[in-house]
């Protein structure tokens, strides 16, 4: 007989089907015992009146047959999708028998130590309000291929070993066996590879792109993260806040999240600075923020430079942005560098910066004044940057775009206070990954493959 899902069952009454899943719960009343069956879907009470041949133990995996029946209307569980039916067993195997797990799992888990629970994360993840978090998360990421889709994407997967390159953090380095003493380096967005896609005349690409920045932790950042990343050409910079707009409000409602505002409203930098204190902060009032509505709202007009401890001057976003037309001048004279404004646009929800993006740079001259600013040579710049200077050359479109952190989006939409709760596989606060204890040593072979040597006082950290 094949499987039946538990959801499927109140559909069944009087049928004889077969499900397969986890024992949730056992409540062994003598001659009577109640067990909970969990699968995908759901859960069912299972009622055994004869006793099992298997030794039967939460969280153990087994297979049942038997007889859907309607529970007695005094007995009938308002609380459960399939309260209004059991299952009477006629046969029951045991797939897998588990042993006592290491935690409760029927409980939000927050109070368990975060370590343990990433140790046996694959338990963690059994968990209802996780199991929630992972499935709201690929319904997200679906209503948002769906949306883009719909407007004529591209979806494009962009390499994963890159070169490093200056994005604001620092890169996680790959050692490269072939050509010894040299690295790859992991993405921290796929910044360069998007523009020379439209350059490719792609005109309108996106993938859920992984990235990974070396960057100290905290609540709502990790090593690796995951973003919803897209281009587009021949667009300007309300083109591209609208394209962003309508699908934000298509993924986060058909999510079930509610929107305070729409349109999103629109602040300056200096607005924002002015009646916030900060560029990340929450419009909404109190009521809102008790009732878990989403309040979006945009900031733009970013100044494209700041000055760092050491005095020199650093892009305060991204280098590859094309600055405020107003500015152009400036920026290619190298003039009132502080007041050149950029084509930055930040989304901003609930506190929270969520997404990010520029109209960016398609001219190598407005590009090498930019890393010139900044302090690179002649030199660096054509070692760095030249293939992108050399693409230039070639019909590159005006173009844009935006990347939306995934992550930080189901924070808000869950309510949750930390990033490793919509993850399924997070790192720990200090970098150590879920159930694989990495980073780990290595083997001195592999060490010698790569031409790499350890320093003592690396070996002894």
């Amino acid at each position: 007989m094949s499987r039946t899902l538990i959801k499927e069952t109140i559909n069944k009454i009087g049928e004889e089907v077969t499900l397969e899943g986890w024992i949730n719960t056992i409540r062994d009343h003598g001659k009577i015992t109640f067990l909970d069956l969990r699968d995908r879907s759901g859960l069912i009470q299972v009622v055994i009146t004869t006793p099992s041949k298997e030794t039967l133990t939460p969280e153990s995996v087994i297979k049942v047959t038997g007889i859907v029946k309607k529970r007695p209307e005094k007995l009938i569980n308002k609380d459960l999708p399939t309260g209004t039916v059991e299952l009477d067993p006629k046969e029951i195997s045991l797939f897998s028998k588990s042993d006592t797990p290491p935690f409760p799992l029927d409980t939000p888990g927050h109070e368990i130590e975060e370590s343990l629970r990433l140790k046996y994360r694959y338990l963690d993840l059994r968990r209802p309000r996780l199991t929630q978090n992972i499935k709201l998360r690929s319904k997200l990421v679906q209503a948002a291929r769906e949306y883009l889709f719909k407007q004529d994407f591209t979806e494009i997967e962009t390499p994963i070993l890159t070169e490093s390159t200056p994005e604001g953090s620092r890169d996680f380095l790959v050692p490269s066996r072939l050509q010894p003493g040299k690295f790859y380096a992991l993405p921290q967005s796929p910044q360069q590879y998007k523009q020379l896609l439209m350059i490719a005349g792609f005109e309108r690409y996106f993938q859920i792109a992984r990235a990974a920045r070396d960057e100290d932790l905290r609540a709502d950042r990790g090593f690796e993260h995951s973003q919803i990343d897209i281009e587009m050409s021949f667009v300007d910079q309300q083109g591209v806040m609208k394209l962003t707009e309508g699908m934000a409000i298509h993924a986060i409602e058909k999510t079930g999240g509610v929107i305070s505002k729409k349109p999103f409203p629109v602040f300056t930098y200096d607005q924002a600075i002015e009646k916030y204190g900060k560029d990340k902060f929450d419009i909404r009032s109190e009521k809102e923020k008790k009732e878990n509505k989403l309040a979006f709202a945009w900031v733009i007009n970013f100044p494209f430079f700041e000055k760092t401890k050491e005095g020199d001057w650093t892009f305060t976003h991204n280098p590859f942005s094309m600055p405020q037309q107003k500015s152009v001048n400036d920026l290619l004279n190298k003039k009132n560098i502080g007041q050149i404004l950029t084509t930055q646009y930040d989304l901003v929800c609930n506190g929270f910066e969520v997404g990010g993006g520029s109209i960016r740079s398609h001219k190598p001259d407005i590009l090498k004044k930019v890393f010139e600013i900044i302090g690179h040579s002649e030199q660096e710049i054509h070692k760095k940057f030249g293939h992108m200077l050399e693409a230039f050359k070639y019909g590159a479109p005006p173009h844009g775009g935006i990347a939306l952190g995934i992550e930080r989006l189901m924070m808000i939409l869950t309510g949750e206070q930390y990033l490793h709760e919509v993850q399924a596989f997070p790192q720990t606060g200090r970098g150590q990954t879920a159930v694989m204890n990495a980073p780990s040593s290595v083997s001195a072979e592999q060490l010698r493959e790569l031409g790499i040597t350890l320093s003592p006082k690396k070996q002894e950290m």
